[in-house]
């Protein structure tokens, strides 16, 4: 096996440059540089990862842990996460806490145990355990798609049952999310403008941060239409297929049912779709359908299914991107960002076929990408 100082000697340089070359601490001339990699590819030079980490006390590992990777839109974060992440020359070490607050404490536990440098996390509507964790070993970490809210008092016992993301501070936590309210009323104020006056929502999870903010939008954009919030529309499927699909029934048994209906996320319109065919209801002929969360064969449907796309990748590559800038920096102000989403106009909300591309008739509902310091 070829060693640092074989490929010092193949390149002509010194043992001090060829690390600085392979692990990026010093600049080295462009030709010395193209030397080193040069001689590191004709001998097949690996570099000892265990042995740099017990130097550098860095491992280059990031912990990811998001619930339900096998949901398209987490399965394109983690691309996103994985390509930003093997850019900068870190591994991933992955897991799936099941948005159960305990399960979620354990295996963040797990991934901290295994060093690596820092934590990507989507955190559960329950999520005082975890922060507590992070904040006592001083886990750099960023928040991922669902938001820890920072204005409350770090003394907040976790798991006193205050509500979750609502109730927690995470000074000192970065966070990445895209918009959500402005969005959802975009789809509001949409079905409003082809007449509905009975709108529905089928909410997700109580307590995560996407879930208060989506139900937000919708009761935004029924203001901004002039309709009166109806209590009895705004149901919750708890982000799930099974839960829309129960509550998307209980909506069409009410006396006078919604004759439009917004679904929260990917996963519950599948739901909301099984249940509107169980029950013989066509859309958009029956009842208009607005989805969050656009999906690769949302296209394919008959009718098209009219959404709000998430950046997906995007969000998981700023949030490598925020990491390494907090590995870099730890005394760095907190930060969140906030990306775009984009308005997919189709046929589900009975709107007529468009000419042109499927897709290129979508709208920018944020044009650009936000950031706000957080209370550190």
């Amino acid at each position: 096996m070829a060693t640092m100082a074989d490929v010092a000697r193949s390149a002509g340089v010194s043992v001090a440059t060829v690390s600085h070359v392979l692990n990026g601490t010093r600049p080295v001339l462009p030709h010395t540089r193209q030397a080193v990699l040069d001689a590191v590819d004709a001998l097949g030079y690996t570099p000892n990862t265990l042995a740099r980490s017990l130097v550098t006390s860095r491992t280059r590992s990031i912990g990811l842990a998001v619930s339900a990777i096998s949901n398209p839109y987490f399965t394109e974060i983690l691309q996103g996460v994985e390509a930003a992440a093997l850019e900068a020359g870190y591994s991933l070490l992955i897991a799936d806490p099941h948005d159960d607050p305990r399960h979620e404490r354990k295996v963040v536990q797990l991934l901290h145990e295994r060093r690596v440098d820092g934590m990507i996390v989507a955190p559960s509507a329950d999520p005082g355990d975890l922060v507590g964790y992070l904040r006592r070993h001083a886990v750099p970490t960023v928040f991922l798609d669902r938001l820890v809210d920072a204005s409350v008092p770090e003394d907040v016992p976790p798991g006193d049952g205050a509500g979750g993301a609502a109730a927690l501070g995470a000074p000192g936590f970065d966070q990445v999310c895209a918009e959500s309210a402005a969005p959802t009323a975009l789809l509001v104020t949409h079905l409003a403008e082809l007449g509905h006056r009975r709108i529905a929502l089928v909410a997700g999870l109580p307590g995560l941060s996407t879930t208060s903010e989506r139900v937000s939008g919708y009761q935004e954009g029924l203001a901004v239409a002039g309709l009166a919030y109806d209590e009895r529309l705004l149901v919750s499927g708890n982000s799930e297929s099974a839960g829309a699909e129960r509550a998307t029934a209980a909506l069409l048994g009410l006396p006078d049912p919604p004759t439009a209906l917004v679904t929260a996320n990917n996963a519950m319109t599948i739901g909301a779709l099984r249940a509107l065919r169980r029950h013989g209801r066509s859309v958009p002929d029956d009842i208009a359908l607005c989805c969050f969360d656009d999906f690769a064969w949302a296209d394919l449907f008959s009718p098209r299914l009219t959404a709000i796309a998430q950046p997906s990748r995007e969000l998981g590559a700023h949030a490598v991107r925020v990491l390494l800038d907090r590995l870099a920096e730890p005394d760095r102000p907190a930060r969140t960002l906030r990306l775009p989403c984009t308005f997919v106009h189709r046929t589900s909300c009975g709107c007529p076929e468009e000419p042109g591309p499927a897709g290129a008739d979508g709208h920018t509902a944020s044009s650009t990408l936000s950031e706000r310091g957080t209370a550190t």
